[in-house]
């Protein structure tokens, strides 16, 4: 079969455009995993201070207010966008508590989330919030994105 070549042309321009989009997302996605701190715009929070006392200066100079705070985060994964609720109680800029509770709409995600839920206190409870990032939990990846986000939006409310 003899193909014109206009055809070959606009094959391979369909084959460049395919390759270019490809890396565009692989770099999108080894920048998104680095990046945290910063909310995303469907972050929401709400925060329930357990009394106004102050706790004591963090290493970069934030002072939070001791009670338990509460912020939704989302992450993106290949099948859905998902969504996990996290609540940290405070005391002296220390967590105290740390309590996560999933909303899985894949199948696949309810085992992820589960291993993160179970394995996040061990993570966090004890240090300093502002010490706090985590990549990666009892092999869930993702899902630490979402936390992340939420601590991000914890730490705000913590601090006004």
């Amino acid at each position: 079969m003899k193909l014109s070549p206009s055809v070959r042309q606009g094959s391979a321009l369909v084959g460049i455009a395919g390759t270019l989009l490809l890396a565009g997302c692989a770099a999108e996605s080894s920048s998104a995993e680095t990046t945290t701190g910063t909310p995303a715009p469907q972050a929401s929070a709400g925060a329930s201070p357990s009394s106004t006392s102050a706790g004591s200066p963090t290493g970069s100079g934030t002072t939070y207010k001791d009670g338990t705070y509460s912020a939704d985060g989302s992450y993106q994964t290949p099948e859905t966008v998902e969504k996990i609720s996290v609540s940290i109680t405070l005391a002296d800029d220390t967590v105290t508590k740390v309590e996560v509770t999933g909303d899985p709409q894949a199948s696949e995600t309810k085992h992820y989330q589960s291993q993160f839920i179970g394995g996040i206190s061990a993570q966090v409870v004890g240090k300093k919030l502002d010490e706090i990032s985590v990549s990666r939990v009892s092999g869930s990846s993702l899902t630490s994105k979402g936390f992340n986000q939420a601590l991000a939006t914890i730490r705000t409310e913590a601090a006004g």
